[in-house]
């Protein structure tokens, strides 16, 4: 099966400097605008530049080039500059990007993950060589969550003793590309006293399920992002439906976009459920869902 996610999701590509290449993927971004006059917010973080007013909303604009550790884009070429709107985490945000490249479409199994020998640049999720130049996709959610901390409200778990030992027994896969969206997870389910396994890719996590299928202890619930290099979400719903001996597993994807389509398509390839990241009680609920289909 082709992924409905690889038909439809390109890559922007964009310049934060000179000379590197970096790339978001297209499902998060609305439009494109050219630069325009910013009111001030008072009291945000130093990355935020100001509000834009975009079709009578006021949006945060996010000098992206600072915010991932370059040279903040100086008064002068603000005006030569765009604002990438972006739909990401139930946040309309605005990223101010001194150059757009262009829109190329893209198999995200071509994508990797980024190579030791860049570096500790958590900022990343993956690597393509597009035209023999490196693009580097970058890790909007870790980005957002420095810039705008989770809500503990959005961490806190509750949780009564009866709910914890129906979640206990179960073998859970966590799979998320984003650091921070993998230590979002891990972190709710730590609190709670749950036991799971992770990892960062989707052919990682088939291979998981299928060696743990064989060992007698299948996994019974996967948790997994929908946009991730390589094997896909919605690609890994499907494998695993499509495999007698994984279907079992509760399947629950999760994303960043705020979209009724993410929803729509995670059901059309098998998942059970589909989530907009993060909310920690709501990943448990639908967790706890699972638990109840497997005890019947």
């Amino acid at each position: 099966m082709k992924s409905k996610a690889s038909q439809s999701q390109g890559l922007l590509l964009f310049r934060l400097s000179a000379t590197q290449l970096f790339a978001l993927g297209t499902l998060k971004i609305r439009e494109l605008v050219p630069f325009t006059p910013l009111s001030a917010i008072p009291q945000s973080h130093p990355n935020i530049i100001g509000a834009a007013t975009v079709r009578g909303h006021t949006i945060p604009v996010i000098d992206m080039a600072a915010a991932v550790g370059y040279k903040p884009v100086s008064q002068d070429d603000r005006a030569k500059s765009y604002i990438i709107i972006t739909d990401c985490q139930r946040m309309v945000i605005g990223f101010l990007v001194p150059a757009i490249d262009n829109i190329i479409e893209c198999n995200w199994r071509d994508i990797e993950s980024p190579p030791n020998n860049l570096g500790k640049n958590a900022f990343l999720t993956g690597v393509t060589r597009i035209d023999d130049k490196l693009v580097q996709l970058l890790d909007v959610e870790l980005l957002l969550s420095k810039i705008f901390p989770v809500d503990a409200e959005h961490t806190h778990v509750s949780l009564t003793d009866v709910q914890r030992e129906k979640l206990k027994p179960l073998n859970i896969l966590l799979v998320d590309d984003s650091m921070v969206a993998r230590k979002q997870l891990s972190d709710a389910l730590d609190s709670i006293n749950i036991p799971y396994f992770v990892t960062n890719d989707g052919r990682e996590a088939l291979s998981m399920m299928e060696n743990a299928a064989k060992e007698g202890h299948a996994i019974d619930l996967l948790v997994s992002d929908i946009e991730m290099p390589g094997l896909d979400g919605y690609e890994l719903a499907f494998e695993v439906k499509n495999n007698p001996v994984l279907a079992n597993a509760y399947i629950i994807l999760h994303t960043s976009l705020s979209s009724e389509i993410s929803v729509s398509q995670a059901h059309q390839v098998g998942a059970n459920e589909a989530l907009t990241k993060f909310d920690a009680q709501e990943l448990i609920e639908a967790m706890l869902r699972g638990a109840k289909q497997h005890q019947g």
